[in-house]
């Protein structure tokens, strides 16, 4: 792509790198790209980080006709930055976008624009230990008119944030609500499978149930039987029982996670059984009371990894690895992290360094 670039008159002040958080300070520059019916992908630009005009008639504004991504480059302790696996976000991004009706921002056009923004942005990523650049590719409908349908023009873009370490008092497990009542994403058919922001906004509530009854998260069960774990909070959910993993399969209800592949890869390898298959709830607490229930995790991009230490379900409550963080939670967040930062061999070829 020929990106046009536009420089800041004056660069922002840069965070402290032990206290950054997570998505509270934008670096200097935004990746920008429009697309119209009549002339396809057009103007691909690098320009100072900053509001957008916006229409109050935005087709987005009143139906929703957004996705996004989450990714993130890592700094080693070499000095050099890489990406993880950006070829997949791309691919997930363009079946997100069929399934709302957008167009296709190909896959080669996606990582070249994320490598030149992070190219740009070098010295906003951090180097202090489990520190990250997190990358924030969304595409939305620009059109002005008030009615449902595919719009007629659109933009894609890219933000990024310095982020802190995720766990900053380490990894421990948390304690889950099962919801039984709400539903996460759809049933087959629906719109589960896309990272779409209608997603992620039905889900608050259930959060805010959790977080009144003490709960940390939601472990989500099917739309249809309200019987089969899915998700829990907005990441894929794992569960290690009499030695096998278990966990959902990608039949159009559950976003098919980067984290959450690259897991099934790790633990193949090393010789575990995966099963990609429906779970129901009742088997699950029946394996947390019999102690076939070893360890429970949820994964994902930000946190990589979450333990689990108690699952409630109604009035029943089970305890995970006595509170503990798994032997096998632990050895895959040191795994995944450690090809992510460059601190073990890549042998997977996972990840894409930024010169």
């Amino acid at each position: 792509m020929d990106i046009r670039f536009e420089k800041r008159p004056v660069l922002k002040e840069k965070p402290d790198q032990k206290n950054l958080g997570f998505g509270k300070y934008m670096t200097d520059y935004m990746f920008v790209m429009d697309w119209t019916k009549e002339d396809g992908w057009k103007d691909a630009r690098i320009v100072p980080e900053g509001p957008i005009t916006m229409d109050p008639a935005c087709v987005t504004l009143h139906y929703a006709q957004e996705t996004f991504e989450g990714m993130k480059a890592y700094r080693t302790a070499e000095g050099k930055i890489q990406l993880f696996r950006p070829e997949m976000n791309a691919k997930r991004m363009i079946n997100s976008n069929a399934r709302l009706c957008m167009p296709e921002f190909p896959v080669d056009m996606f990582v070249e624009a994320v490598e030149a923004l992070v190219k740009v942005e070098a010295d906003w990523v951090p180097s202090e230990p489990n520190t990250s650049l997190y990358i924030r590719p969304f595409m939305f409908a620009t059109e002005a008119a008030l009615g449902v349908h595919m719009a007629n023009a659109y933009k894609f873009m890219i933000i990024c944030c310095p982020v802190g370490a995720y766990y900053a008092a380490g990894l421990n497990p948390v304690k889950i609500l099962v919801e039984d009542e709400l539903v996460l994403r759809a049933v087959k058919g629906g719109t589960g499978f896309t990272k779409c922001g209608g997603n992620y906004a039905g889900s608050i509530l259930g959060q805010v149930k959790a977080e009144k009854l003490g709960y940390a998260q939601v472990l989500w069960l099917d739309g249809e039987h309200r019987k089969y774990v899915e998700e829990v909070g907005t990441m894929n959910i794992m569960f290690k029982i009499a030695g096998e993993i278990y966990t959902a399969p990608i039949e159009g209800t559950v976003l098919p996670g980067v984290t959450r592949d690259s897991m099934i890869h790790l633990l193949r390898d090393w010789g575990y059984k995966v099963n990609e298959t429906r779970l129901s709830v009742d088997d699950l607490m029946k394996a947390g009371h019999d102690g076939t229930l070893e360890e429970v995790f949820g994964t994902g991009t930000a946190a990589v990894i979450s333990p689990v230490g108690e699952l409630r379900y109604k009035d029943d409550v089970v305890t995970v690895n006595n509170f503990e963080i798994g032997e096998l939670t632990q050895k895959l967040y040191d795994t995944l992290t450690g090809i992510q930062w460059g601190r073990i061999p890549d042998k997977y070829g996972w990840t894409v360094e930024v010169k």
